[in-house]
């Protein structure tokens, strides 16, 4: 699984990274970061997609 991010749409609302933080984090501007997905994070990934409030997030695989 991959993922991406629309940079336009993102808010750094971190919900993704409540989600997955060991996936997810924002820099010190507050720019989404996404790191490797190990496949036992995948199932969190999925969901931190799916609750994006603002539909940044998009799986790529």
């Amino acid at each position: 699984m991959e993922v991406g991010v629309d940079r336009e749409l993102c808010e750094a609302n971190a919900v993704c990274v409540g989600f997955a933080p060991e996936v997810f984090d924002l820099d010190d501007d507050e720019n989404l970061v996404i790191g490797p997905i190990p496949a036992t994070q995948v199932e969190r990934v999925s969901q931190a997609v799916a609750s994006c409030p603002k539909n940044a997030l998009f799986a790529t695989r």
